[in-house]
């Protein structure tokens, strides 16, 4: 198929059209796009260099925002925090730790859980068993409180120094192990309805084994429902490793993400420095309400039931 014929498909598609017709969804699009686009091209786009020591001038503190103040400087158009960092590019580059996080996570969570789901639906028995009641017993516990625990248990095997070396790997880790059984227990019941079907029979048949049979037939058929839960979870993650920065338990000071900035701004909130943790709040609210808005029109887009 010619790249003109998959577009002009596309265009005429149920999917395109819904999209389309959504305002709401068109500006979460269009949100997202934005906020991503400010987060990877920060190193190109950010007025400043806000976490190199050799860029900072303690002249520069608490600068409050353009229109909020005499002292406003328009070189730090969201003001500075009370080391004179820019707020703003502060902002562009936790921004993008956070998506990273939230993306690996997800990704994370996603091989695992379609692993587990496959493995457990195809096979059935006594591996079936136990991989659901795992995730049963999972299900029974927060998923903020399954990072924190896990969080919990590698600080306690390893020095404070080696952690903030490997944080942002011990976080996704944390974040990805919360969020599996949802994939899991999807892909297990879409496994139980296609392994039963034909052409599984056919492969079977024909002397396929059954990591090719899952991987290469089975697999391709139960995807539609994990992209849904993917682009929801991925909302889920950023806000999540967001809880546990700003708790203290996340990512350490040297690599801000959203979390982290709320949290330091929180810190010296009292004192009338109110933007320090206004502005990335905010940018944490927009960036989740969006992706999750996606997330919500995916799930309606991909539901035969609801076209």
């Amino acid at each position: 198929m010619s790249l003109a014929e998959f577009a002009r498909r596309a265009a005429d598609s149920d999917i395109w059209y819904s999209f389309r017709s959504s305002p709401v969804v068109v500006w979460a699009t269009g949100v997202t796009l934005f906020i991503l686009l400010a987060a990877f091209l920060s190193p190109v786009l950010a007025p400043h260099t806000p976490f190199d020591p050799a860029t900072l001038n303690l002249m520069d503190a608490l600068k409050p925002p353009v229109f909020f103040g005499d002292d406003a400087d328009w070189t730090f158009p969201l003001g500075t925090d009370e080391q004179g960092r820019d707020v703003l590019s502060s902002i562009m580059y936790g921004t993008r730790l956070s998506l990273v996080v939230g993306f690996a996570a997800t990704a994370f969570a996603m091989v695992l859980g379609i692993a587990l789901g496959l493995v457990s639906g195809y096979v059935g028995g006594a591996v079936d068993a136990f991989i659901m009641r795992l995730a049963d017993v999972q299900l029974t516990f927060p998923a903020l409180l399954v990072a924190l625990l896990i969080d919990g248990v590698v600080r306690g095997l390893i020095s404070v120094q080696r952690h903030d070396e490997i944080a942002i790997y011990v976080i996704v880790g944390a974040i990805g192990l919360s969020f599996w059984v949802q994939y899991a227990r999807t892909v297990r019941g879409s496994v139980l309805v296609e392994k039963n079907k034909e052409y599984v029979q056919a492969a079977r048949v024909i002397g396929l084994s059954p990591v090719l049979i899952m991987v290469r037939h089975v697999l391709p058929n139960v995807m539609g429902p994990v992209l849904v839960i993917a682009t929801i979870n991925l909302g889920l993650a950023i806000l999540t490793e967001a809880t546990l920065s700003f708790l203290g338990v996340g990512l350490p000071s040297t690599e801000p993400s959203l979390g982290t900035l709320i949290r330091l701004g929180n810190d010296v909130l009292l004192s009338g420095t109110w933007w320090i943790v206004i502005f990335p709040g905010i940018t944490l609210a927009v960036l989740v309400l969006a992706v999750n808005l996606l997330g919500d029109w995916l799930r309606d887009a991909l539901n035969p039931k609801l076209r």
